[in-house]
């Protein structure tokens, strides 16, 4: 049972009552989320009524005919899982509607739309967040944790990569590739957010510049949607890509730290490879997501792997560690904790390191940035403030 918290301040206990914009593989993936963290799915909004009806069937939930009825039923938050041109305006509607907010990112397609949703969110004082979740992997609090204590030092330079293949394939289309359901960014609004707001929620450094680079692997790509990393779109009319597959981006930090990612979505053999390395005056710390049970300290005597649950642990790893050590957990264990903290904000007690709505919008003045640096070919400024 679980204490949530209106507008109003007043309290209703029992489990929190969930509904779900959107029916897709992400939506599936906040669904299972949602019941991990003891909340219930009340009903679910897909893009067309006749989707709508089977998703509520598939997942023994009501089904919404619109917006203005899922934001008139008895629910506690709204889980936004729909492709990237609409989440700015769900989210206002469910923020105007007083009810807490789980929307995916990019919470925005540009920056100053980002903005006005960040000044909704601050009239209606209910929780908002956004699924970075990669910073739940327990290893990713282990390495925050050792930094908190001083023992990377100043940290020299940050860089890394984060690589998936799954537009490799000419044959591959999604709505992620068209500007205007997805929009101007396709890898590095998709990949190269998370990669960032990682590497700033571990190392403490704040990006205040960038210069970067972007490329289209394939020039025409199907109009057909594919699920995301499994499937081909198959036969369907071409359409000329705009969106990138590529991105190398330069950044400092405003301690003058130098920074790099490279960014692909068409690199063979590269599922899902979030990895990092922040090397310090004292030490250095590496973490790779697609073998996220170890991480590795380099140290001027040599280096050490850590493995989760084996030797001294932080706090944060060991709350955020559901399994013994070699059982592995891997991103929905991350996302169910993520949702799980969510709610815990809702109650009323914010834990540390929850993603917020304001470290989504930040993300899109990231993302902005790195499309402007790339037409311009110049040094630029990130939009929005540094903290």
């Amino acid at each position: 049972m679980t204490d949530t918290t209106d507008m109003a301040g007043s309290t209703r206990s029992g489990p929190v009552r969930a509904a779900i914009v959107g029916g897709g593989m992400v939506a599936a993936i906040h669904r299972r989320a949602v019941h991990a963290a003891g909340g219930v799915v009340v009903g679910v909004l897909g893009s067309r009524p006749e989707r709508s009806a089977q998703i509520a069937a598939d997942w023994d939930v009501a089904t919404f005919p619109d917006l203005d009825a899922l934001l008139a039923a008895e629910i506690d938050v709204v889980h936004v899982c729909t492709p990237n041109s609409t989440h700015a305006s769900y989210a206002t509607a469910v923020l105007r509607a007083g009810r807490h907010l789980v929307c995916e990112k990019p919470v925005a397609t540009s920056f100053s739309e980002a903005e006005g949703l960040a000044a909704v969110a601050a009239e209606s004082g209910v929780v908002a967040t956004v699924p970075y979740v990669y910073r739940y992997h327990p290893l990713v609090r282990e390495l925050r944790a050792r930094r908190l204590a001083g023992e990377f030092g100043r940290w020299h330079a940050l860089h890394g990569s984060y690589l998936q293949d799954w537009m490799l394939s000419p044959d591959v289309g999604n709505w992620r590739v068209q500007v205007e359901t997805g929009g101007r960014s396709r890898a590095f609004a998709d990949i190269g957010s998370h990669w960032c707001d990682l590497v700033e929620f571990v190392s403490g450094e704040r990006f205040v510049s960038l210069t970067a680079l972007t490329s289209v692997a394939v020039p025409e790509r199907p109009t057909g949607s594919a699920q995301t990393f499994t499937t081909t779109a198959g036969a369907t009319p071409a359409v000329t890509v705009t969106t990138d597959d590529l991105a190398v981006v330069t950044l400092t930090t405003a301690s003058g730290v130098p920074a790099n990612v490279v960014v692909s979505q068409v690199a063979a053999g590269r599922r899902n490879r979030l990895w990092f390395e922040l090397d310090g005056a004292v030490a250095s710390a590496v973490f790779d997501q697609e073998s996220p049970e170890t991480a590795w300290i380099g140290t001027p005597d040599g280096a050490t792997v850590i493995a989760r649950g084996a030797g001294r642990a932080s706090g944060d790893q060991r709350r955020l560690s559901y399994l013994p050590g070699g059982h592995a957990q891997g991103y929905q264990d991350c996302f169910n904790a993520f949702v799980a903290d969510t709610y815990v904000a809702i109650a009323g007690d914010p834990p540390d390191g929850l993603p917020t709505l304001a470290d989504g919008v930040r993300s899109v003045g990231i993302v902005d940035t790195v499309l402007d640096s790339a037409a311009s070919g110049a040094w630029t400024a990130i939009d929005g403030p540094p903290e």
